[in-house]
């Protein structure tokens, strides 16, 4: 790779816009469809979004769960769905919150993070709450490939809060040490190679509210991407983004996926809907 995921998503995001679109072939999408819910329907699903929107925005988001769903065939899908989006200026950020200990994180980063693995994607999404250290086999491996990790930080599941808002020995949030211990990873990435972003980011809901402020979070000085679910036409406006995000902004990725796969099956009002979501996004993110 060129450059290390953080400038590479820096200079999508310039180029297509403030934009990250799941690919959820969930049943229901797949009916709405008129596809199948098999690997067929799976396959071109998948691959229609991938001939939409390559190149059209910042970032694609398979999510990992509705392929696993199909076993075998199913991720025989996702691995072509990788291979025909690698190298594109599109970049790719599998879904997977994949977290571990050991020698069991690290088989996560061979397969995910790995020079040549099948699932190699741009940016892995992966869960701290075995404790942020324990991510280190797959910070090591994506530290050697210019790969990235999104670390779930403040999620917009209500159940989400009852561990991430809950305090620690020191009086701070939960989601205030990961977001401290993430810039702690990007100021050394940086350090080491300077870019508008470090290849560290996190996931934080664009409908938490005031939490990021109530908590003490400094967002923008975590100097990594910020993946966020809710923009636009999932709810949140430019009056939320500015709660919630504040001067951090301009790192926000808005992640968004019923309100462009609803619009399917055809390329063209794929391309028609993500276009009206990067406008919303861009307008709301300013």
């Amino acid at each position: 790779m060129t450059a290390p995921f953080g400038a590479r998503l820096a200079g999508a995001m310039d180029r297509f816009g403030p934009l990250c679109v799941g690919i959820d072939p969930h049943p229901g999408l797949l009916a709405a469809w008129g596809l199948t819910d098999d690997v067929q329907g799976l396959r071109r699903f998948a691959l229609t979004v991938v001939e939409a929107l390559v190149g059209e925005v910042a970032a694609l988001k398979p999510q990992v769960a509705f392929f696993e769903r199909h076993g075998s065939r199913g991720i025989g899908v996702l691995e072509e769905v990788l291979a025909a989006v690698r190298g594109e200026a599109t970049q790719v950020v599998l879904d997977a919150k994949r977290g571990d200990i050991g020698s069991t994180m690290a088989g996560y980063g061979d397969a995910y993070l790995a020079p040549g693995a099948p699932l190699a994607c741009d940016a892995l999404t992966v869960s701290p709450y075995l404790g942020v250290g324990a991510l280190m086999p797959a910070v090591t491996a994506a530290e050697a490939t210019g790969r990235g990790l999104f670390v779930l930080a403040l999620t917009s599941n209500p159940e989400g809060a009852l561990v991430q808002h809950a305090t620690a020995s020191d009086g701070q949030a939960v989601a205030a040490h990961v977001a401290r211990q993430v810039a702690e990873l990007n100021a050394r990435a940086l350090a080491a190679a300077p870019a508008a972003l470090g290849p560290y980011g996190l996931v934080v809901g664009a409908t938490v509210g005031d939490a990021v402020r109530r908590h003490g979070i400094d967002l923008a000085a975590v100097r990594g991407p910020l993946l966020a679910p809710g923009v636009g036409a999932q709810g949140a406006g430019a009056a939320e983004l500015a709660d919630v995000f504040g001067g951090a902004r301009r790192a926000v990725l808005a992640s968004t996926s019923r309100a462009v796969l609803d619009a399917g099956p055809t390329v063209a009002s794929l391309r028609d809907a993500a276009a009206r979501a990067v406008d919303e996004a861009s307008r709301a993110l300013r």
